[in-house]
């Protein structure tokens, strides 16, 4: 009965008009908008639907090119105070106005205890209002990427969030229910028109769109609807009650290819393995008084045991790059060098694992993994425990919704966990603050989740943050990632290749950051 309300729901969800079907985009991923909350998760998907309703000040281009969004101009006032001037005209989805009041109120939600977004605001000491369409950011020092910072820092309406209480982020972590996370008003080029949790969620265009003179698309409606198992996505795909995949399973690529089309590039995205090297003893082992991963050479060992060119060719079907560094090529900062992996190594995982104490399987913990997030996540999770097991090393795979797993481990409920992690601004440094740097204030280790800590990495790190010379930053990026790298911090795995699927009259502009623009999707 179950599985036959879900069919029920799903088809219910494709069912598009005929008249309507030339400018309504159909599109699924293997999991849910996790809220539509624009400060509360820091999750690509949920980032990409936070866009269609709600705007930063400054966005990208098709190239990613910092251009003009809710500022029309932008210039240095000194070497820490920046000046932008603000669109006018613009209207928020209930009919308010756009004013600095509402640039002034998002940034400083953005800054809030509960938000997820301190990677996009960090530095910034105070933003004020000069007046209703003229804002001041002033940062604690120089900050070389505070533009590429802020163009997925979301303008909310001050007096819409007042009036709904959501002044303050959603608290995800702890599943915190608020109106802001079911319900929305930006001034984007689309307004939501219906959210059902793991069902659809359905958005209109907005006809008073400032932009709408730019618009390249001919997207009217988009209908988005959560499928999770590989082959019903296909399906959907292949019989037109969908149009558009985000996350095509590598097994189905030859078939898609043959009946609709598939688009491939680079994401900016590194797969890696946290650890939790800081507990005293790991929350998920039968070892007691001591944690395993505070130790580099079970670290290593756990490094060793991988073969990640393997998981590329079995698991990931040819469609990922192998790596050494926790960060993409795209991304300022990463060199060929850095990215060399050393090959794997079972029997000197074996004699890292001996030295540090630990005989055949007496190694033990879990391994927590998304199954819906990552493409492949939950089969990259099992290809990984077998190749620690021939290395006498016995991990527990615990693998769960994007929806369950995304909270646990952001409360460190977690022992090992497998994570992506993308780099919007294109700058090592989102990267090395947000998973190397100690816990701290704002950003400073916000996704941290195994604690990895090293004082030099920290001070590195917080001179790259106001460091205005490029050749010295760029140095210091190098030495924090070589550090990381020879301490195995985290375990990288692969940058992700991804590829998008979608009918033959759909045409896309593939984006690094997996992100589906829908004004900028033409249907024939």
């Amino acid at each position: 009965m179950h599985k036959k309300l879900l069919v029920a729901a799903l088809s219910a969800a494709l069912l598009i008009p005929m008249g309507a079907h030339a400018k309504t985009l159909r599109w699924a991923s293997q999991g849910d908008i996790l809220t539509l909350d624009p400060h509360a998760q820091n999750e690509g998907m949920t980032i990409a639907a936070s866009s269609y309703v709600y705007e930063p000040l400054v966005d990208y281009d098709k190239d990613f090119n910092l251009v003009p969004s809710l500022a029309t101009e932008w210039e240095p006032v000194s070497d820490t105070v920046w000046r932008f001037h603000l669109r006018k005209g613009v209207k928020f989805h209930d009919g308010a106005d756009f004013t600095a009041e509402d640039v002034v109120f998002s940034i400083n939600r953005a800054l809030a205890p509960t938000s997820n977004f301190k990677a996009y605001v960090n530095g910034i000491k105070n933003v004020r209002k000069i007046d209703d369409h003229t804002v001041e950011i002033e940062t604690d020092g120089p900050n070389p990427v505070l533009l590429r910072q802020l163009t997925n820092v979301f303008i909310m309406n001050k007096a819409w969030a007042e009036a709904n209480n959501a002044t303050t982020p959603q608290d995800f972590a702890s599943q915190q229910e608020t109106y802001s996370a079911r319900h929305t008003n930006g001034t984007g080029a689309y307004k939501l028109e219906s959210r059902e949790v793991d069902i659809r969620t359905t958005y209109v265009e907005n006809p008073d769109w400032w932009g709408k003179d730019s618009k390249t698309g001919n997207v009217s409606k988009i209908v988005y609807t959560p499928i999770k198992q590989n082959a019903t996505r296909t399906a959907a795909l292949l019989s037109g009650e969908v149009d558009f995949v985000l996350d095509p399973p590598a097994q189905d690529l030859n078939r898609i290819k043959q009946q609709a089309k598939v688009v491939e590039g680079n994401e900016y995205r590194t797969i890696y393995i946290g650890l939790d090297q800081k507990s005293p003893e790991l929350k998920y082992s039968s070892i007691k008084g001591s944690n395993p991963f505070a130790d580099v050479r079970v670290r290593q060992a756990l490094y060793l045991a991988i073969d990640t060119e393997a998981i590329k060719k079995a698991v990931m079907r040819g469609s990922s790059l192998p790596t050494g560094t926790m960060i993409a090529p795209q991304v300022h900062g990463w060199t060929e060098d850095l990215a060399k992996r050393p090959a794997p190594d079972v029997e000197k995982a074996k004699a890292l694992l001996k030295e540090a104490g630990y005989g055949p399987n007496e190694l033990n913990f879990t391994l927590d993994c998304p199954n819906n997030r990552y493409i492949n996540d939950e089969a990259i999770c099992q290809a990984v425990v077998g190749m620690w097991a021939k290395a006498g090393v016995k991990a527990n795979l615990n693998a769960m919704p994007r929806a369950t797993y995304f909270p646990k481990v952001q409360s460190y409920d977690t022992s090992a966990y497998l994570f992506g992690w993308g780099v919007p601004t294109f700058d090592a440094l989102y990267t090395l603050q947000s998973l190397m740097h100690s816990k701290g204030e704002g950003a400073d280790g916000s996704f941290n989740f195994g604690n990895y800590e090293n004082a030099e990495v920290d001070q590195l790190i917080d001179q790259i943050k106001v460091e205005t010379d490029e050749a010295k930053r760029t140095a210091a990026i190098h030495q924090v990632l070589k550090i990381h790298a020879e301490e195995v911090g985290h375990i990288p795995l692969h940058d992700q290749v991804i590829p998008w699927a979608m009918a033959k009259n759909v045409n896309v502009v593939h984006r690094a950051d997996n992100r589906l623009t829908p004004h900028w999707v033409t249907i024939d």
